[in-house]
Formats: structure tokens, C-alpha cells, sequence
């Protein structure tokens, strides 16, 4: 039996009936995130599709994008997988550098959409729904994995998530991630640095869930700390190469959610993790 959609608020996102912080297993949040992004697709890419671009690799809200960065190397001829594309404009974005692309994401709804800008731009990476939890790709699939802000976050076990693109991933490969800084956590979602008052424990690892009105969970995200990240990247058995944390572009003025040029300034919104697989 399909899904009920859930309901939107006037904002065009799903609307939540009651928030929490409590435990979620992993097959909780991957139904609860499946169903929350296929409903937002609309409403996130109308707010942030044309920052986002239709082929374009943006690492995150301060503006760091991997033209400039370099975090991947040369991708030309190089078998990449693209952990929660979203839309996709980073698969595509590679796609136009020359790489072999596939590009996974758990909502169909976002996937739809990439579709539709594969056909439009005449780049096509290869879409693909599926829970990086459980890859349906061969072991050394691939020369090079990413995930760029977003994906990683919204997985309740993200060491068995990271141990599977490891899976994939042909030794002597690179994973780059960028995630929500675990800093971010114990303040107000908020882009006024006025606001910056810590309002929770950066230590408390509870989950934060969103419910319906009958209490089912329709938006699950994890929070680990920077230490957490760490030990998972090398327990999944990389070698963390670098860890970043972008500084606001100089001249960018957009404010995505509680990231904004002023925060910005401030203390930083992403973490990226550059991961080398030894072989």
C-alpha cells in the first residue's frame, strides 16, 4: 500500500505535529526520511535549487565548491559514486568533468527531479534509490565517493553506511563528505548570531524526531560529535586524510536556514571529511 503524503505547512514543507529527541532504529529513519524528502522535494529546491545550480558541486552554505577546492582530484575517466545526490547537480557537475557517475539518493521525489535536469542539461549521470546502508553495487565498484552536505546525517548507523562505500570503493580510493557541523547542535537554528546561546548539550547524541499527529516519526537526524566522526571514518577502515571546516565565502550574502554570513563569521556550519582507502 503507497505511502499517505504527509501534510504540508504553508512554508511547502511537511508539517510536524509534535518534536522530540528519542531513539530510532535505522529502519525507523530510513522510512521517516524517505517519506519527509519525497514531500519536501518541491519546497527545498524552490528555496535553494538555483544556489545549488543544475550542474554545479557545492560542498556547502558557505559557498566552498569543489572547482576550487580540489578535495576529489581529477575525476576525467574515474568511476564515481555520489552519496545522497538530492537533484543531482553535483553528479552531473562531474558528469561534465568527465567522470563515470551514479548518482543514489533514499527519495524518489528528489530523484524525479534530477531526472528532469539529466534531460534538460544533457548531462546524465545514472540515478539510482537506494540506502547507502546497503549499496547494490559490486566490492571496488568504484574509483572515488562523495557526499556532499546532507546525507550522512539523516543515517541512524552511519558506520555501517561508511563501511559499505568502503565496500565499493577500489583500494586506494578517496570518500569526501560534508556534513552539518556537529557544532550546530547544541545551538538555536537560527542565522542571527544574536541567538547564539547554547540551548543543549553538545554531547547528547539523542536523535532529533519530528511526529506526526498520530506520533509517527516523519523526520529523524542524528548528531555525533566531531570525535564520533572520526572514530567511524576509521573504523570503517579509511585513513582521514583532512578535516575541514569552510570559511564563509568572502562576498556570498545567501542565508540557507541557520547558516548566514554573519554566523558564518562566526563559528562554522560544515565539516568535511576527506577519506583515503589504504591499498
Amino acid at each position: 500500500m503507497a505511502a499517505v503524503p504527509l501534510p504540508l505547512a504553508d512554508d511547502g514543507y511537511p508539517r510536524a505535529g509534535g518534536v522530540e529527541r528519542r531513539a530510532v532504529s535505522d529502519a525507523e529513519s530510513v522510512r521517516a526520511n524517505r517519506g519527509w524528502w519525497d514531500a519536501a522535494a518541491p519546497a527545498y529546491l524552490a528555496e535553494h535549487g538555483a544556489d545549488l545550480g543544475d550542474a554545479d558541486f557545492l560542498w556547502g552554505p558557505e559557498g566552498l565548491r569543489e572547482h576550487d577546492a580540489h578535495l576529489l582530484g581529477d575525476v576525467a575517466g574515474r568511476r564515481v559514486l555520489e552519496v545522497g545526490c538530492g537533484s543531482a547537480p553535483c553528479a552531473r557537475w562531474l558528469t561534465a568533468a568527465g567522470a563515470q557517475v551514479v548518482a543514489l539518493d533514499l527519495s524518489a521525489g528528489m530523484l524525479a527531479r534530477a531526472r528532469e535536469l539529466n534531460a534538460t542539461t544533457g548531462l546524465s549521470p545514472a540515478l539510482l534509490q537506494a540506502d547507502v546502508g546497503a549499496l547494490p553495487l559490486a566490492e571496488d565498484a568504484v574509483d572515488l565517493a562523495c557526499s556532499a552536505f546532507g546525507g550522512l546525517p539523516f543515517v541512524a548507523d552511519v558506520r555501517g553506511a561508511l563501511r559499505e562505500v568502503a565496500r565499493v570503493l577500489r583500494p586506494g580510493g578517496r570518500f569526501v563528505a560534508s556534513v552539518n557541523h556537529p557544532l550546530r547542535w547544541p545551538f538555536p537554528d537560527s542565522p542571527d548570531p544574536a541567538d547564539l546561546s547554547v540551548v543543549g548539550s553538545y554531547f547528547d547524541r539523542t536523535p532529533y524526531v519530528e511526529t506526526d499527529g498520530a506520533g509517527t516519526v516523519t523526520y529523524v537526524e542524528h548528531h555525533r560529535t566531531v570525535g564520533d566522526w572520526v572514530r567511524d571514518v576509521v573504523a570503517a577502515g579509511f585513513v582521514l586524510t583532512d578535516l575541514l571546516e569552510p570559511e564563509w565565502t568572502p562576498g556570498r550574502t545567501q542565508t540557507w536556514g541557520q547558516w548566514s554570513p554573519a554566523r558564518g563569521a562566526l563559528i562554522p556550519g560544515t565539516l568535511v571529511l576527506v577519506c583515503d582507502l589504504p591499498g
